[in-house]
């Protein structure tokens, strides 16, 4: 049984940090990412990660202050998420895709985890 389980969300005041995990079990994948839904809006691409290279691609509004990682050994992707604002609030998910390509549209990963909150206060 594939699942993905996230961790890491919370509520923090803008200006903080916080890192989300995602843990992967059942099988592999070629591409990992992190996608993110706020209220009333639609889900949107943040990053994603090559699992074999690890090479990595971010949203343009956020680079610099997100950062995709891996660790291969605990079949685990991080979002490591620094200076956050109020309009980072959303739920954020983990999504992967076992053919290969890189992708940012949700419509192309094949597996999804139940989502994290992320609120940050001003």
């Amino acid at each position: 049984q594939v699942q993905l389980v996230e961790s890491g969300g919370g509520l923090v005041q803008a200006g903080d940090s916080l890192r989300l995990s995602c843990t992967a079990s059942g099988r592999t994948f070629s591409t990992m990412s992190w996608l993110r839904q706020a209220p009333g809006k639609e889900r949107e691409f943040v990053a994603r990660i090559s699992w074999s290279g690890g090479s990595t691609y971010y949203a343009d509004s956020l680079k610099g202050r997100f950062t995709i990682s891996r660790d291969a050994a605990k079949n685990t992707v991080y979002l490591q998420m620094n200076n956050l604002k109020p309009e980072d609030t959303a739920v954020y998910y983990c999504a992967a895709r076992v053919a290969p390509g890189a992708y940012s549209s949700d419509r192309y990963y094949d597996y999804w985890g139940q989502g994290t909150q992320v609120s940050v206060s001003s």
